[in-house]
């Protein structure tokens, strides 16, 4: 029996930890730091931050961990695989100079242009004035995209001048010489494909449609995502085969590149009426699109990420089922006070992975929010309709004070 490590507290670790739990191969899974509610599914949380790599290491030389897997961008940025590689430590997750794809958008940007993948036109600028300048000779819609990380609200789409030059004024503000990614604007709809990688090998995993915007109808500004769905229906045969033929593509490149190693890909991606183009690379699996990606696989997680480890990719069995996941969300993010809320006691006869905590914490035996994301409950059926409602009927039951998007999946069914 093996002892799992996951790095990460919010709903995709949970998630994770579920998927490695399921295996009879694995005895504990332990979360670091983990959040509050990860105990009524079995986890173990440990107090030991992403960042602390030393501290991560000792542990799991201490508890035997056969495998610590990464869940956030941060650490993954940062070399945390770097550094349990150097311990001898085994680790799924991306190497430092593999995780620059997410880490630098100018670096992805050259990626993609070195090996001709399909992107929006772009150009990277250093200077508030080199801005304007691009915003006289482009013109409006653009694209504005920081160059670092950003927990998936770095984005700007400025649809008119003014929008543009308040964009410029504020990823300038704090630096003078910042580097900025200004892309065309492209229109269609997004998705993601995902793909667990180990050097040239690799296993795909369905579509994706995450629900970036805080509100309705893709209103207010970008979150870390208030839900998803997956599969995502809308997209035909041809344009899940052109997806993935760009997961081929890009893990292609990061070998010549040299950039080998494990982890996930995320592709994120806008079909246009030319095609997919892809509009950003994550080094790590999403959140919220783990929580519906992850239930629909019958493998026995555990061996399909060592059979990847032994270059022994292991075919996808999926369930056919569609899932709908709905983050609840703390009615000031992602933005405001965010003050402590009671949360609603989970019912005793939910199915375990249908609620999955992100931002909790516990007092005197009861749950409450911490931070913005706190959250997502996950529905399922044989079709979007029916994993739709079945996702809102039960977040009815436990929602509380929080606030949630009601249209998750909605493009979907259109």
């Amino acid at each position: 029996m093996n002892n799992i490590l996951i790095i990460g507290n919010g709903g995709r670790e949970s998630a994770l930890g579920l998927k490695f739990l399921q295996s009879p191969q694995v005895a504990a899974v332990y979360v670091a730091p983990g959040n509050a509610g990860m105990p009524r599914l079995g986890l173990v949380p440990v107090d030991i931050d992403v960042d602390d790599f030393p501290s991560l290491i000792a542990f799991a030389r201490q508890h035997a961990i056969a495998l610590t897997f990464v869940g956030p961008e941060v650490p993954l940025a940062a070399g945390i695989v770097d550094a349990f590689q150097a311990a001898d430590q085994p680790v799924f997750g991306p190497t430092k100079a593999a995780a620059q794809l997410e880490a630098s958008k100018a670096f992805a940007k050259a990626f993609m242009e070195r090996h001709q993948l399909p992107t929006a036109a772009s150009r990277t600028i250093h200077s508030l004035a080199a801005g304007q300048q691009t915003l006289i000779e482009a013109g409006v819609p653009l694209v504005f995209k920081a160059d670092g990380l950003a927990a998936g609200k770095g984005v700007i789409v400025a649809k008119t001048n003014t929008e543009a030059e308040a964009a410029l004024a504020q990823l300038y503000a704090r630096d003078p010489n910042a580097t900025v990614v200004v892309e065309e604007c492209l229109t269609g709809q997004e998705a993601s494909v995902l793909a667990l990688y180990h050097d040239g090998t690799y296993v795909t995993l369905p579509l994706a449609q995450d629900h970036k915007r805080r509100f309705d109808q893709d209103a207010g500004p970008n979150t870390g995502g208030m839900g998803a769905i997956s599969p995502a229906p809308q997209f035909t045969a041809d344009e899940r085969e052109a997806a993935r033929h760009l997961v081929a593509q890009t893990i292609a490149g990061m070998v010549s590149d040299g950039l080998n190693g494990s982890g996930v890909l995320y592709i994120g991606l806008m079909f246009t009426k030319k095609g997919p183009k892809i509009l950003e690379y994550n080094l790590r699996f999403g959140d919220p699109e783990t929580q519906v990606l992850l239930p629909q696989i019958k493998n026995d997680f555990y061996q399909l990420i060592t059979d990847l480890l032994a270059d022994r990719p292991t075919p996808l069995e999926l369930d056919g089922k569609t899932y709908v996941g709905v983050v609840a969300a703390h009615p000031e993010y992602p933005g405001g006070a965010m003050n402590v809320l009671p949360l609603a006691d989970v019912p005793a006869d939910w199915p375990i992975g249908r609620w999955l905590p992100a931002g909790v914490q516990e007092k005197d035996g009861r749950l409450f929010s911490h931070g913005g994301r706190v959250f997502t409950v996950i529905g399922s059926g044989p079709d979007l309709a029916s994993a739709q409602g079945n996702a809102y009927g039960a977040m009815a039951e436990v929602q509380g004070p929080l606030a949630i998007r009601n249209d998750i999946g909605d493009k979907g069914l259109d």
